[in-house]
């Protein structure tokens, strides 16, 4: 609670997202009792990649889907505002999206979320080694960083980003 506390007066935050599965469950709803607001984030874990043994897609087989889906489900009960997944098959993202009434935000997990979020570098196509296979070069088709951005926008927006291409079956 003191460092969610200090995240959102001292450094502006609007929100707390927390990765991690059932282990998070009573933390976020003690924050969320408390009126923090919550972003839990499922799938790909960035700060616990090495652990997961890489960046790899995650909840391929039906027992680690099912896992992933029953927290989704703990995480909106404990009082999670919205949900992120990353790196994740395309018809467990639509599943988990169908099973829960608050937002669900896709990285890497297709078309069929609530929204879509990439991280800047991998949208301008400037990540440093192998750019992840979901993301798209927007820079390189439009010249410049601001129609980059409102480019990803426009085509997030239409449909038109993600596409199967940018999907994990």
């Amino acid at each position: 609670m003191h460092s969610a506390a200090r995240l959102m007066k001292e450094g502006g935050a609007h929100m707390v997202k927390l990765e991690g599965g059932a282990v998070m469950v009573e933390t976020v709803r003690a924050l969320a009792q408390r009126g923090v607001p919550v972003c839990a984030h499922l799938g790909l874990l960035p700060q616990s990649v090495h652990k997961l043994g890489g960046y790899r897609v995650q909840g391929r087989d039906s027992e680690a889907a099912e896992a992933m889906l029953a927290d989704a489900l703990a995480m909106e009960q404990a009082g999670a505002d919205l949900l992120v997944l990353e790196c994740i098959p395309r018809q467990l993202a639509r599943r988990i999206s169908e099973s829960l009434s608050i937002p669900v935000i896709g990285i890497g997990a297709g078309p069929d979320t609530d929204g879509q979020v990439l991280v800047l570098y991998d949208m301008l196509g400037i990540t440093p080694g192998k750019r992840p296979s979901f993301s798209h070069d927007f820079l390189a088709d439009t010249g410049s960083v601001a129609a980059a951005i409102v480019a990803y926008v426009q085509q997030v927006r239409s449909g038109a980003f993600p596409t199967d291409e940018h999907a994990f079956d």
